[in-house]
This record gives structure tokens, sequence and C-alpha cells, in this order.
């Protein structure tokens, strides 16, 4: 996992352990939101490095046949 992908994480688990001890319902749903939104981010940061390493690898490849 890239270190971008790690701190999308990070930030998620934060913003759930802030909705767990939240008191407020408008907060914690906000901040539920908010972990939804980290984690879209960190999967597409996952996503956008599994395209880049099957591309290298791909690219790699190639070079080696020609």
């Amino acid at each position: 996992m890239s270190a971008s992908a790690r701190f999308y994480q990070m930030q998620a688990d934060n913003c759930a352990a802030a909705a767990a001890a939240s008191v407020l319902d408008n907060q914690r749903e906000t901040l539920l939101r908010s972990q939804a939104a980290w984690l879209q981010l960190a999967a597409r940061e996952i996503k956008v490095s599994l395209a880049r390493v099957e591309r290298e690898r791909s690219s790699k490849e190639k070079d080696t046949d020609g």
C-alpha cells in the first residue's frame, strides 16, 4: 500500500473513532461521511497504484520481447 493510501486509511480510522465517541448525531453523521470519503480516496489510490505496477510490468515484458 502506498504512503498516501496508508494516510487516507489512517484518516478514515480517525473519523471512525471520532464518530464512535461523538455524542451529537449530526457530528457523527458528518464524521461517517468523512470516513467514507477517505476510504474512497484510499481505494482509488490503491487501484491507481496497481494499474501503474501492471503497466510497468507490461512495458518491461515488451522491452524484453523486442
